[in-house]
C-alpha cells in the first residue's frame, strides 16, 4: 500500500503543473465572456470555488471565497457568515494549503512566473514576513469591513478593493479592455491596483510565490488548517537517509523532516521529487500516522 500512495504521490507532483492549469480552467470555464465584457451570473457564481479567483472576472466560474466573505460581512444586515466559512473550513480541513499549491490560479501564475530565466532570490532570510498575511486577513478582510462602514451601514471588500492584485488582472483589465464605458470609467484606484499587481509580477519572477508567502488572506486561513487537515505530508522515517535534499528543494522554507505539515507548506511535491529514497508521500491522516509523524519530528 506504501508504494502505490508513494508512486500516486510523485506522479501528482509531477503533473502538477497540468493539475493547475486544469483547475484554473475550471474556476474560469465561461472563455467567451472574455471577449463579450460580460461578467458570467448564473446560480453557479453563488458557489465559493477553492482558490483565489475574481467575481469580476469575465470568465469566472463561482465566486472568490474572501471576496464572497467580504460582501457578506460588509452589507447592513449581516455581520458574519456561517455559509461562507463553513465553505472555507471544510476545504481546509480537507485539504489544507494542497489548494494553494494545485488548485488556486494566481498561485499558477506565481509559479509560472517564477520559472521565467533570471537571477533568483531566496525568501529564507524574510521569514517574519510571513505573518503579514494573518495581519491582512484580519485588518482588511475582517475588521475594516465591519467598523468602517458607511451612513448605512455597509463596509468596503477592503482587501479586494484596495490590495487583491487579481481583481485587476482577472476583473479591471478585461473588462476595459471589451467595455469603453469601463475603460472611460478608470481612475487612481486603477493605477494604484495595477501599482501593486506589477510589484507582485516583478517579485514572483525574483521570489517565489511572494504573494502567497506574505500576502494572501485565503492562504493564511488555509495554513490554521495545515496539521489537522486530513490531507498531509509523512515521512517515512524508516526510509530517510538523512540527505536534506527535500529540505533544500522546498522553495516555501519549510524543513519537511522536522515539521511536514507545516502552516507555509502548499504541498507541492518539491520534496517528493527530490527523495531519493521516496520516502515522503501524500496521505490521509488518521490517529495512528499522527503519532507516527510526532515520532518523526522527534
Amino acid at each position: 500500500m506504501d508504494k502505490i500512495k508513494q508512486s500516486a504521490s510523485k506522479k501528482a507532483a509531477q503533473l502538477r503543473g497540468w493539475i493547475q492549469a486544469a483547475a484554473t480552467l475550471l474556476t474560469n470555464i465561461h472563455i467567451p465572456n472574455l471577449f463579450k465584457g460580460k461578467i458570467y451570473q448564473g446560480s453557479v457564481k453563488t458557489v465559493c470555488v477553492p482558490g483565489l479567483n475574481c467575481y469580476s472576472c469575465p470568465a469566472a466560474t463561482g465566486a472568490c471565497p474572501i471576496g464572497a466573505f467580504q460582501a457578506v460581512v460588509g452589507s447592513s444586515k449581516f455581520k458574519f457568515t456561517y455559509y461562507i466559512t463553513g465553505i472555507m473550513i471544510l476545504l481546509g480541513v480537507t485539504l489544507g494549503r494542497f489548494i494553494c499549491g494545485f488548485l488556486c490560479p494566481f498561485g499558477w501564475l506565481q509559479d509560472l512566473l517564477h520559472k521565467i530565466p533570471g537571477k533568483k532570490f531566496s525568501t529564507k532570510k524574510l521569514k517574519p514576513l510571513r505573518y503579514l498575511k494573518y495581519v491582512i486577513l484580519v485588518v482588511f478582510v475582517i475588521l475594516l469591513p465591519m467598523l468602517a462602514t458607511n451612513s448605512i451601514g455597509m463596509g468596503d471588500p477592503f482587501f479586494c478593493k484596495y490590495i487583491c492584485p487579481q481583481g485587476v488582472l482577472e476583473g479591471a483589465i478585461p473588462l476595459s479592455l471589451s467595455n469603453a464605458g469601463i475603460r472611460s470609467a478608470l481612475g487612481k484606484l486603477f493605477t494604484f491596483k495595477s501599482v501593486i499587481l506589477a510589484a507582485v509580477v516583478v517579485l514572483s519572477i525574483l521570489f517565489y510565490r511572494p504573494f502567497c508567502k506574505w500576502i494572501c488572506p485565503l492562504g493564511a486561513i488555509y495554513s490554521l488548517f495545515n496539521k489537522v487537515s486530513l490531507l498531509g505530508i509523512k515521512v517515512e522515517s524508516d526510509k530517510c537517509v538523512g540527505c536534506q535534499r527535500c529540505v533544500s528543494a522546498c522553495k516555501m522554507d519549510v524543513n519537511v523532516l522536522k515539521t511536514p505539515n507545516h502552516p507555509e507548506c502548499i504541498r507541492c511535491g518539491a520534496c517528493m521529487k527530490a527523495c531519493p529514497k521516496d520516502a515522503i508521500h501524500y496521505q490521509f491522516l488518521d490517529k495512528d500516522c499522527s503519532k507516527t509523524s510526532q515520532k518523526t519530528n522527534e
